[in-house]
């Protein structure tokens, strides 16, 4: 037996909880922007996909109004992360919010490095750093979605597989559940995808 529940009843908060915890795992965008005064913020949003491969766009979506999404949209640039397990509680402790002028790096203390081509630093542990411009936002309800182009994409060595992409397994991502639940890679299935029958 199902729980029938029509949305037009439910309040946005718990609409919020359902969904949170519905649609799991989600992975994390771990977001480093820059705003105009030169401070860097850094938060994760695990609203985040790929929205196109060609031209490679991705996307994350801000809930209401945040730092980094103030930053993006006033200097165009951000670098998406990789969220990995092993710096999970800084992960989480980027979440915190926090005033405009507080640097997210310096307050979890998560070291950065330079970006090759934007201003907004990347997580010098995280071994997948995306660097983008904004392409543009879009504002869905609460929720703005942000698109961005990417421009150069960098991979630590030691993730990368002979045919040169990444092992799951080394990436080692953290996911977003419901509640305060996270998750970890977990069990790895390998299954061949069907080939396309011939005419």
């Amino acid at each position: 037996m199902r729980r029938e529940l029509p949305v037009a009843d439910l309040p946005p908060a718990d609409a919020y909880r359902l969904l949170t915890a519905s649609i799991i795992p989600r992975p994390i965008a771990w977001v480093s922007s820059r705003s105009a005064g030169g401070v860097d913020n850094l938060a994760p949003h695990s609203f985040f996909t790929v929205a196109s491969a060609a031209p490679p766009v991705i996307q994350f979506t801000s809930i209401g109004p945040k730092d980094s999404l103030a930053n993006v949209t006033e200097t165009r640039e951000f670098v998406v992360c990789l969220a990995p397990l092993a710096l999970i509680d800084q992960i989480n402790l980027t979440s915190a919010r926090v005033d405009p002028h507080v640097d997210e790096f310096d307050f979890a203390r998560v070291e950065r490095e330079p970006s090759a081509v934007v201003a907004p630093p990347r997580v010098a542990g995280s071994p997948v750093a995306l660097e983008c411009a904004l392409r543009t936002t879009l504002e869905i309800g609460n929720g703005i979605v942000v698109l961005g182009d990417v421009l150069h994409i960098a991979i630590d060595e030691a993730v990368l597989a002979g045919d040169g992409l990444p092992v799951a397994e080394a990436l080692g991502p953290v996911a977003r559940l419901g509640r305060d639940e996270w998750a970890g890679l977990g069990e790895l299935l390998r299954i061949e995808r069907p080939h396309r029958p011939r005419a």
